[in-house]
């Protein structure tokens, strides 16, 4: 059966556009000498993340761009036939987004824009509105932005629209209130690769998670990219460091064959839920 080489990067990049360019140029290249198909890139890899997750300062946040300006148009002319999803802040009038796009050489193939905000995010982006799934030469994909992994109706959404894949983009901090002394015990990277596998497994979909490294402000990223299977087993990983995680798989033989005898979606009983719809839980 055809597989597909993936890749998720964990790697640090901040506020300077021009300098994430020229590192993505350098990495791209090497992953076309690769043959890999599809690159998950961090959120906010294009202008970097906010330094302070509770009281983040609007007139010192990211650098906001325009969908369709020139940074993005010179990151499809790195993916040329490679499908590449990247972060970055989105410029809407006098808002800002935090926002990704998926996108090969011959232009975009699907937006999204952060729905849930943690902590005091909102008062440097505004929220998006939906999930929407997408078709690109990989297959039908679906995009997260960090928080967004932790509500399970955001990736059940893209599975529901036909999504095999999700790419879920992080600017994931360690804990800010309760920090542990190393990362791997920190129990923000525990809920991360918890997210990850549970995503994958209850949708029964591949899912790529991207990640920021290093500091900004007073954030220190997890790091921890990885490919997900859709029986929730994870096929390729990094740690706390940059690095690439890269896993060869047929993706629809593999949805497929973990669909083949539990098929979570099909098996739902939606008229058992009908508080899902409600705007207060309690």
């Amino acid at each position: 059966m055809p597989t597909t080489r993936i890749a998720a990067l964990a790697g640090h990049f901040g506020a300077d556009i021009g300098r994430a360019l020229e590192k993505l140029d350098g990495i791209v290249e090497r992953l076309h000498a690769q043959r890999v198909e599809l690159l998950v890139l961090p959120d906010a890899t294009l202008g970097g993340y906010i330094g302070d997750l509770r009281n983040p300062d609007p007139a010192t946040g990211p650098e906001a761009i325009d969908p369709d300006g020139p940074e993005l148009r010179r990151v499809r002319e790195m993916a040329r036939h490679m499908t590449i999803c990247v972060g970055y802040a989105e410029r809407d009038g006098e808002r800002r987004y935090n926002a990704a796009v998926c996108l090969t050489g011959d232009g975009i193939l699907g937006r999204h824009r952060k729905v849930h905000q943690p902590a005091g995010e909102h008062l440097a982006y505004a929220p998006g509105d939906g999930f929407h799934a997408f078709d690109t030469p990989v297959g039908r994909m679906g995009m997260l932005i960090d928080y967004d992994k932790t509500f399970p109706e955001a990736a059940r959404t893209l599975a529901l629209d036909g999504a095999q894949v999700i790419a879920a983009l992080s600017a994931w901090p360690a804990s800010v209130t309760d920090r542990a002394s190393r990362l791997p015990n920190d129990r923000q990277a525990r809920l991360f690769d918890l997210y990850d596998q549970a995503r994958a497994a209850e949708n029964q979909v591949v899912l790529v998670s991207s990640n920021q490294t290093g500091v900004t402000g007073n954030l220190r990223f997890l790091g921890q990219a990885k490919v997900v299977g859709p029986g929730g087993d994870v096929l390729a990983k990094t740690w706390s460091k940059g690095g690439l995680a890269v896993a060869d798989i047929d993706v629809a033989g593999e949805v497929e064959r973990a669909r083949r005898v539990l098929h979570h979606l099909a098996e739902r009983r939606v008229g058992s839920y009908p508080n899902l719809l409600r705007e207060k839980a309690f």
